[in-house]
């Protein structure tokens, strides 16, 4: 199950944070802290998968940000690091080439991408075509008003 789903850029500001778990808002700034610490310090050929306290990090870099997945014990690394990867491509298809600053201009769309993938902390969806639907949707509603 994942626990929580970071975005975070190379000097360590997180972009998006998202928790599947209840953890008190003063310490999920210390936890962000030393997760963004441990990720960052590793090399690229160092494995990116990290054992973490009583979880799990996956994570993976794309030009100048970090997608950092929180997992617990019994959770598949491979099926994370996939479901990274397809996060990344339906923001690639979504606003064609997605950059830093269409998560950070567009948040609430990224957070409706993610909402469609994962439910209480599960991955229900991998389809890109459906996960973009309802963003379409808003999209089209928005340009007829």
């Amino acid at each position: 199950m994942i626990k929580f789903f970071l975005m975070v850029n190379k000097q360590g500001q997180t972009r998006l944070s998202k928790y599947y778990e209840h953890v008190e808002i003063s310490k999920r700034t210390l936890l962000e802290t030393e997760v963004i610490k441990s990720c960052l310090s590793r090399s690229n050929e160092q494995c990116s998968f990290i054992e973490f306290k009583d979880f799990k990090l996956i994570y993976r870099q794309y030009a100048a940000l970090f997608i950092v997945v929180g997992v617990n014990d019994t959770e598949n690394e491979m099926a994370i690091y996939e479901f990274i990867h397809n996060f990344v491509e339906v923001l690639d298809e979504y606003f064609s080439r997605v950059s830093e600053l269409d998560i950070m201009f567009n948040l609430d769309k990224v957070h409706i991408i993610l909402d469609e993938m994962v439910l209480n902390g599960c991955i229900v969806e991998t389809n890109r075509a459906r996960i973009l639907a309802p963003l379409l949707i808003l999209d089209k509603m928005s340009e007829s008003i």
